[in-house]
């Protein structure tokens, strides 16, 4: 199989002209329809599995959301379907866990660089190779959060495949490996866990196309232990418009570009 040359891919079931060349790409499908709303006219064009698409416009630009499902793998096959089909710039948007003692729940975390504690990016570059966005991408969504105001942090998050190898690493059998490595994110000042951005930087190096990650922090259980303020927070509206407000910043740049 030849998905380069395929028409409708074979996981997201999408093909060429029914997504935008601008992307956002939440983990749960249940977002979806949320930050679609974010769009002008924006349009349902298919489900299937966890990858649920709607595409609309931002200034007049065709843009879209496809949403993930959790974890590296699945948002690798999302990635790489929708280069496949045009798309060449993604915000990931997603929700984390803070490490570092500053980030407290209901902040919003732009990914500077990911530590590669997954699988997946293994498959696309070698262990020495660092996990970071696009530096374009990086400074709108750092740009986005300052002129909304948030309370925002920029710097390395942590990438796993499993989340209860990070809540519950005492009864894992590698709990020794687990614990070691979680005190050295802490003590390297990494500021929040989370599951997918390692990969997906890794297949945008690979695929030549631009991404980059903002997340709202749900709780931080750092901070928890250390008996300082902690609630959880799910309300997610601040990274989804970080997200929209980037891609727009995006936009504007790459027609002042192509102008000259």
């Amino acid at each position: 199989m030849n998905e380069q040359t395929r028409e409708r891919q074979f996981h997201i079931q999408c093909v060429q002209g029914e997504v935008g060349g601008y992307c956002i790409l939440p983990g749960d499908p249940g977002r979806c329809e949320a930050i679609a709303k974010h769009f002008d006219s924006p349009v349902h064009i298919r489900t299937n599995r966890e990858y649920v698409t709607f595409t609309g416009t931002l200034l007049g630009e065709r843009v879209s959301v496809v949403s993930t499902g959790i974890g590296g793998p699945s948002a690798a096959i999302a990635m790489e379907e929708l280069a496949n089909i045009g798309v060449h710039t993604f915000v990931r948007v997603g929700t984390c866990g803070g490490i570092d003692l500053s980030v407290r729940s209901g902040d919003v975390v732009v990914a500077t660089g990911a530590v590669r504690m997954e699988g997946t990016s293994r498959e696309y570059a070698p262990v020495e190779w660092p996990a970071v966005p696009d530096f374009t991408v990086t400074t709108a969504l750092v740009e986005a959060c300052k002129a909304l105001g948030y309370s925002w942090h920029a710097g390395v998050v942590q990438c796993k495949d499993s989340f209860y190898g990070q809540h519950s690493p005492a009864r894992m059998p590698v709990s020794y490996e687990l614990e070691q490595k979680w005190e050295a994110w802490k003590r390297l000042g990494v500021l929040a866990s989370e599951m997918e951005s390692a990969a997906l930087f890794a297949v945008a190096a690979a695929r030549r196309v631009r991404c980059g990650s903002v997340f709202h922090v749900i709780w931080n259980q750092e901070r928890e232990a250390a008996g300082l303020d902690q609630e959880e927070s799910h309300n997610t509206g601040a990274a989804i418009t970080a997200g929209v407000e980037a891609l727009k910043r995006l936009i504007e740049q790459d027609r002042r570009a192509e102008k000259g």
